[in-house]
């Protein structure tokens, strides 16, 4: 046989496409994104060639368009994302994401004796650092970078 072959994916007619996002971290974007949770078309293609990552992750949601608010999220673990909002097969919308001054509910604290490792109650995290993305505690002050980051 001659010629290249290709898997091709359908066209998202209306929905959210999350492209750039390093292979190493995309199904911890899924579970901050609760993708797991929707009743939709979801696509997910992992260690997909990229110039810019070497390797890369897409996450592709039909007929979804998430927050502002909850798309950022993803910038503690992919800071490299890009986001497409689809509408009628085109792309109407494309940013990358941006890290919240403020992360909550989504990464464990590293210390043990933290009052979030020990009471039933959300993290709360700031970034103190947005170029390296380090995070610190805002009840122990216990600090850590994304790479190190534990996601809840």
């Amino acid at each position: 046989m001659t010629g290249k072959k290709e898997l091709a994916v359908a066209a998202l007619q209306n929905g959210t496409v999350i492209d750039h996002i390093p292979a190493s971290v995309l199904f911890d974007a899924v579970k901050i994104l609760g993708i797991e949770k929707l009743n939709t078309h979801v696509t997910i293609g992992n260690n997909l060639n990229s110039k810019k990552l070497g390797t890369k992750g897409i996450i592709k949601v039909a007929d979804v368009e998430f927050p502002e608010a909850i798309l950022n999220r993803i910038a503690l673990i992919a800071p490299t994302a890009v986001v497409n909002i689809i509408r009628d097969f085109e792309v109407v919308e494309k940013h990358p994401v941006q890290l919240p001054d403020t992360i909550v509910g989504i990464v464990k604290c590293g210390n043990p004796k933290c009052i979030t490792n020990n009471e039933p109650m959300k993290t709360r995290f700031e970034v103190v650092d947005r170029e390296n993305v380090t995070i610190r505690c805002h009840y122990c002050g216990h600090s850590v970078s994304n790479k190190d980051a534990q996601i809840d």
